[in-house]
């Protein structure tokens, strides 16, 4: 059963999302602070995690930002009308996604379900040597799009969000060539279109953090002004 935990201090906005669950025949699990939420990690991992960003005892950014230090649970932020900022930092420090209140709890359900086909959260294997997974390889980073696993030349692992894996694996399938933040856009599987230039840009900040040596000066994701990205590195795409 999919367990969804909703974190917000309005009770009402709880009840309603957990019975719009209930609907769907999930598991609903209710915290109104970021001490309730930990309270329910400490002995559950949910599937999802809605939260919200303003929060009586910890602003739901800063629970996002430490939460995507260790952990892969997909995050959708719960953000109040026109709070554009926040949308974007909430992108930028790894959150897959946002809904603006008040919603239509059959929006957020679309979007749960958007999210969780996206991440198709398993535990993080380690590199694999079995068959039948394909796999990238780029300047010495290995890109496994089967385990969707990505480790650095190194051999350590690097963990990426979904939007991050989708967007790298946008990139190595088309190296050399100018993508258009339409095109990534459409990759990434967006659902916002009022900010599509600029989630798109934040996902690309956040990705050439991760590989690139200076990332204030990228040579492995390259701006094409006016056009959009190209990933200018040789790709080499094997089986294992």
């Amino acid at each position: 059963m999919i367990k969804v935990c909703i974190v917000d201090d309005d009770p009402d906005i709880r009840d309603l999302v957990s019975h719009a669950l209930r609907q769907q025949d999930w598991l609903s699990l209710a915290a109104s602070s970021g001490g309730e939420l930990q309270e329910i990690l400490r002995v559950q991992t949910p599937d999802i995690l809605l939260l919200d960003i303003r929060l009586p005892d910890q602003d739901g950014l800063t629970i996002a930002r430490q939460l995507r230090s260790t952990s892969s649970i997909p995050i959708i932020m719960l953000t109040g009308l026109g709070a554009d900022v926040d949308r974007i930092v909430g992108l930028e420090i790894g959150a897959d996604d946002y809904v603006v209140k008040p919603f239509n709890p059959r929006e957020l359900i679309a979007r749960i379900k958007a999210v969780l086909r996206r991440t198709s959260r398993q535990p993080l294997p380690a590199p694999v040597q079995s068959l039948g997974h394909d796999c990238r390889r780029f300047g010495g980073w290995l890109l496994d799009l089967t385990a969707r696993l990505l480790t650095d030349p190194s051999g350590q692992p690097v963990s990426l969000t979904n939007a991050e894996f989708l967007l790298l694996e946008a990139l190595v399938d088309a190296p050399r060539r100018i993508l258009s933040r339409d095109y990534l856009l459409d990759r990434t599987h967006s659902l916002d279109a009022d900010v599509a230039d600029r989630t798109i840009d934040v996902l690309i900040l956040r990705l050439r953090r991760k590989i690139e040596p200076n990332p204030h000066a990228p040579r492995v994701i390259r701006t094409e002004r006016g056009a959009g990205y190209v990933f200018d590195v040789d790709v080499e795409r094997f089986q294992t």
